[in-house]
């Protein structure tokens, strides 16, 4: 059994003052495969000082420089990939399948951001348009900083390499806190900075808990920015810890995104989008397209058509090449599903499928695919974020209506829109508050896009240029021409 109770800070792995352990298990075998210190304040208070101590050095290098290291980082993984694949597979219980999408959405990050660090420096300088004669302006965009990274376990080396990747390219230097739930992945990061001779104290890892790691973390006061990917009820005590100090924060945080069929919609394909959009990673994704919406004229077709599909799912060893979907990450997010489960049961929830009508493998913390229709939008699972295998729908009779439904939240991350007519997914995604909108499509996530919500969704984007942005201060000289 392997034991995490080292700390990856300056370069060095040294012993956490934490005498607290954490299991760290396999989902499907439902067994402790590791053990993970808790953490301690001590921990961060030396990760912060050997961040802080190579953040000039860091900064002075430069993007091309930096660059060079953000490609080595994606050579690195690139190499790791299939033993990676099986370990995240193991630790978190998603699907090959899923796991090497995981991993090329890293390795696409880390390259894509080294093209960015090096646009930075090319960019660095440049004069400002304005109107008033004999004066030059000229704009420069420096680090934030030391930055603290605290990741969720439902995606190891993906959430990570999004704030990684942006943070070093823009010349940061970090404290990065992977989730203790999966923290086997994760260590790869560490071990791939020593591997490609990262400067000492640019990536610090601490493994712990919320309480070891996490607190002490978020209220460090050598910490310029924090980037939180969660619950929002933690991403709240993250935005009220950065209030000490005024500092930086961005937060991605929960959905209950809509999925929106349109009465021109092909009814199988918009099946197969539908599927994906809500049983991918057993349903633990943020984006999740959990709440369907579709025209009253397609509702019985579509609902068929999900329960053969439904029906078709293979659970299983995740390890195993023919399993679709594996078990929930953790007994803790299990249980947390149920209980939503059960309250349907009260409400009296008209379920299409679920656990009665299939039989669950004999071990993993698995729950059934579920699909509920005419689901009251006063229900809890319609409102509230389930993250697993769930499915909650209605039907509308018109494309207003649909819009002011799919509107009607208080998340706003993520939606699709299903239509016969391009223009017309296009006319109604516009219409639709969130900030990743696909139409006719499965949820593809582009390095050069963005990521992030509206309302409770979050703070910020991650992805994209906004997401070196989030890492960067603007500042101008200004002063005679010449």
């Amino acid at each position: 059994m392997q034991r995490l109770t080292q700390q990856f800070i300056d370069n060095h792995w040294i012993a956490s003052r934490s005498e607290r352990r954490l299991p760290v298990t396999d989902p499907y075998r439902q067994e402790t495969i590791a053990e993970v210190t808790a953490g301690d304040p001590a921990d961060v208070d030396a990760a912060v000082g050997a961040a802080r101590r190579a953040l000039p050095a860091w900064q002075a290098l430069g993007g091309e420089r930096r660059a060079v290291y953000l490609e080595a980082f994606a050579d690195a993984l690139v190499e790791r990939r299939e033993a990676l694949m099986r370990l995240s597979s193991t630790n978190n219980g998603k699907a090959l399948a899923e796991t090497a999408i995981d991993l090329d959405d890293a390795i696409a990050c880390y390259r894509y951001y080294a093209g960015q660090a090096r646009a930075l420096e090319a960019r660095q300088g440049r004069l400002v348009e304005h109107g008033m004669d004999g004066i030059e302006a000229r704009t420069y965009e420096d680090p934030a900083g030391v930055v603290g990274l605290i990741t969720p376990w439902n995606f190891p080396l993906v959430t990570s390499a999004w704030k990684i990747a942006p943070a070093l390219a823009a010349g940061c230097t970090v404290v990065f806190k992977p989730s203790e739930i999966t923290p086997l992945p994760e260590q790869a990061v560490a071990e791939i900075a020593l591997e490609i001779g990262l400067p000492a104290g640019v990536i610090n890892l601490v493994h712990g808990d919320g309480e070891g790691i996490g607190a002490p973390l978020t209220a460090h006061p050598g910490i310029d920015k924090l980037s939180f990917t969660g619950s929002n009820a933690v991403g709240e005590k993250v935005m009220r810890a950065a209030a000490d100090g005024t500092r930086g924060v961005s937060l991605e945080l929960g959905g209950k995104s809509p999925i929106l069929v349109l009465d021109d919609a092909e009814v199988e394909a918009a099946a197969d989008w539908v599927m994906a959009g809500i049983y991918f990673n057993s349903g633990q994704i943020c984006s999740a397209t959990s709440r369907l919406i579709v025209h009253a004229s397609l509702a019985d077709a579509l609902y068929a058509a999900l329960a053969t599909r439904i029906d078709t799912i293979r659970l299983g060893d995740p390890l195993a090449d023919d399993t679709d979907m594996g078990p929930m990450t953790s007994a803790r997010q299990r249980e947390a599903v149920e209980g939503y489960l059960s309250i349907a049961a009260e409400e009296g929830l008209i379920a299409v499928r679920d656990a009665r009508h299939r039989e669950l493998p004999a071990q993993g913390e698995f729950v059934a695919p579920t699909l509920y229709r005419d689901v009251p939008v006063g229900s809890r699972l319609w409102r509230e974020e389930v993250f697993g295998p769930v499915l909650c729908a209605r039907s509308v009779d018109s494309d207003a209506e649909a819009i002011a439904l799919a509107n009607d939240s208080a998340f706003g991350l993520a939606a699709t829109v299903i239509s016969g007519d391009a223009d017309r997914a296009r006319r109604v995604g516009r219409a639709l508050r969130a900030g990743s909108i696909w139409f006719n499509s499965e949820q593809l996530v582009l390095p050069e896009a963005s990521w992030g919500g509206f309302g409770i969704s979050g703070i910020g984007r991650e992805l994209g240029p906004w997401g070196l942005a989030g890492y960067l201060e603007v500042k101008h000289l200004i002063g005679p021409a010449g």
